[in-house]
């Protein structure tokens, strides 16, 4: 049985750039729960954003969100779809 998934958006503010491929590895993980992505650099306050909306376990998300938020110079925070 497939596990139920939630439709999540993610939030990464990266400040480290060497934290950068670590991050990419990771979503590269997740591929196929990805519906889409945008990333823009910030470059006047040395800041990258990185937004992922996913539709995956909510397990799934806890982990990669857990992993990513682990990571040096980086901050996470996800938001979910309500219940349906």
């Amino acid at each position: 049985m497939e596990a139920e998934t939630r439709v999540a958006v993610i939030a990464i503010l990266v400040r480290d750039r060497q934290s950068a491929q670590s991050i990419n590895e990771l979503l590269h993980g997740c591929d196929s729960y990805i519906i889409g992505r945008m990333g823009i650099p910030y470059r006047q306050k040395n800041l990258s954003i990185i937004n992922i909306a996913i539709d995956a376990p909510q397990d799934t998300v806890s982990r990669l969100c857990g992993a990513i938020g682990r990571l040096p110079g980086v901050s996470v925070k996800t938001v979910y779809a309500p219940g349906e």
